[in-house]
This record gives structure tokens, C-alpha cells and sequence, in this order.
């Protein structure tokens, strides 16, 4: 077993204009950084210009859709950072998981969900049979943040920071594990997708 730090792909699936999507996303990869078991590739959707159209069977996909390939094929681990959009996920997250499929394969997803009431739960189990169809496995553990933009200072870092601290590296720990252990897998023998 290897202990170089795993590869994870930390996804940003919101593009709104003027969303709070980056400011999870930095205290989520400071937290990652900090861990020490992770090496850390954001993959913000709102900077990919990946079509909204599917080619036809046999022809080559865009460029950027090549470029995002190779990223999340060199990820051992996924961590999506999802808003909840009126009872799920946005559509532009959607699109960035459907454009691929080896990718994603038995490597696990962890997910970091935010929102109003219900804290981007729903998002998350909107996601779960999404990534089960791709052979992925998820995490059962969520980081959430009810109310989004009141659990946050102005510095970008969690008012409950004990709390916080706790469950993220609950879910780190966890990734860490099954990222590694799926990678063991992996190199004794090919999933058979």
C-alpha cells in the first residue's frame, strides 16, 4: 500500500453569478491541504466550457471534455461540493458527471453540501444513485451547512469550527480509507465494469 498523499479531485458544481460555492470550496481544500493524506486538483465547473450536447455515438468528444478527462482519471477520490437547487443539484453538475463514466469507477465520492433549510442533504441524495450507476462509492458521511451563508465569518472559515472540524475529518478520514483501499484493489486487479 502506498502512503503517497491521494489524488482528489475536489468538484465545485455551482455556476450561479454571485454564488457562495467558492468560499466552501476554499475552507474545504484548506481543511484537505491540512489533513495531510490528500493531494488536492480543483475542478470548478464554472471554469470548464464543457457542451451541453452530446456528440453521436464514435466521434470525438470537445477538447475541454479530453482536458477534464485526464484530471479525473489521475483523481483516486472525489469530493463534490454541491448547493441545493429546488430539491437537488444543479444542472451544471450534472452535466460534468454525465460526460464520463471509466472516470469515476470504483473510486469513492465524498460530498460537501450546503443551502437553506435542509443544508444541501437533498443534493446529496440526488447524487448517490447518480454515482452508484457510474460504479462509484460513496461516502455515507456528509459535510452540510444549514443556512449556508450564516455559518460562515467573513474570513471564509465555519462559526461552529469545532463541530465542523470534527465532521470534516470524519469524512477525510473515511476517503482516505476507501480511497486507498479501492486503489489496492484496483492494482491486483481490473473492476470489471
Amino acid at each position: 500500500m502506498s502512503l503517497a498523499p491521494v489524488r482528489v479531485a475536489v468538484i465545485v458544481g455551482s455556476v450561479r453569478e454571485g454564488r457562495f460555492a467558492p468560499t466552501v470550496a476554499n475552507w474545504f481544500t484548506r481543511e484537505a491541504a491540512e489533513h495531510g493524506g490528500f493531494e488536492v486538483d480543483v475542478v470548478d465547473v464554472a471554469d470548464l466550457a464543457l457542451p451541453l450536447a452530446f456528440p453521436a455515438f464514435g466521434s470525438a468528444p470537445a477538447p475541454e471534455v479530453g482536458r477534464l478527462a485526464a484530471r479525473l482519471a489521475a483523481a483516486e477520490a472525489f469530493v463534490v461540493i454541491t448547493p441545493e437547487y429546488n430539491h437537488s443539484y444543479p444542472a451544471s453538475l450534472k452535466n460534468a458527471v454525465d460526460w464520463f463514466r471509466a472516470e469515476w469507477q470504483a473510486k469513492p465520492v465524498a460530498f460537501v453540501a450546503y443551502g437553506g433549510l435542509s443544508g444541501g442533504l437533498r443534493a446529496v441524495e440526488h447524487l448517490r444513485p447518480v454515482f452508484a450507476e457510474l460504479h462509484a462509492v460513496t461516502i455515507r458521511d456528509t459535510v452540510s451547512f444549514h443556512g449556508a451563508h450564516g455559518r460562515f465569518d467573513a474570513a471564509g472559515s465555519p462559526t461552529d469550527a469545532a463541530a465542523t472540524a470534527e465532521a470534516v475529518k470524519k469524512l477525510l478520514d473515511q476517503l482516505e480509507w476507501w480511497a486507498r483501499s479501492l486503489a489496492d484493489a484496483r492494482s491486483l486487479r481490473a473492476y470489471p465494469a
